[in-house]
């Protein structure tokens, strides 16, 4: 039991590339994550998602259990399955994605959605009909546009159906190694 316990700790000490993927509200971006999720763990990645609400949100339903814990007062409340893990904790300020990534150890990469303003490398959702023009035009951190639209920019353009071409992007981009099977793979720094 130990050594399984000691190898589920291992990933702790690894570097996990997390790439931003912004836009507009109603971009698109969420769809393009549903996308790029299946595409890349069809190619034996194990894939995190954060998704950036800056408007507060909901997790827990009222009159649950986990619900009536944290009503009575907890700051952390777990809910655990054979299958899930969920938890809700009180926090005093808008987590950062590096405060967030201790709960990702055993994910090869995280996709973000939102943080726009980091200074990151960023993938960017663009619509026309949306906005005038990209939200991270000039960005020196964006490093590829997802759009239909034929933009003069100089960085790589993926039209939305091209998931597999993005794909093969943030692989390369983010040094991400070929899957041989070992789940203790890391990223070329």
């Amino acid at each position: 039991m130990k050594e399984r316990m000691d190898a589920k700790m291992a990933p702790y000490n690894r570097h996990i590339p997390v790439i931003y993927i912004v836009g507009a509200s109603g971009a698109g971006k969420t769809t393009l994550i549903e996308k790029l999720i299946p595409e890349l763990t069809k190619r034996g990645y194990r894939v995190g998602t954060i998704k950036h609400d800056v408007h507060g949100f909901q997790l827990d339903r009222q009159g649950k259990d986990s619900w009536r814990h944290k009503e009575a007062g907890a700051s952390v409340t777990v809910i655990s399955s054979s299958s899930q893990i969920g938890m809700v904790k009180d926090v005093d300020h808008d987590s950062s994605v590096e405060e967030l990534m201790s709960l990702f150890a055993d994910v090869d990469l995280i996709l973000t959605e939102g943080y726009k303003r980091v200074k990151r490398p960023k993938l960017e959702v663009f619509r026309p009909e949306i906005q005038e023009e990209p939200l991270c035009k000039g960005d020196q951190y964006l490093v590829a546009l997802v759009t239909d639209e034929q933009l003069e920019m100089d960085i790589p353009r993926f039209g939305t159906d091209r998931v597999e071409e993005l794909a093969d992007f943030v692989l390369k981009r983010f040094n991400l190694l070929p899957d041989t099977g070992d789940r203790s793979r890391e990223a070329v720094s």
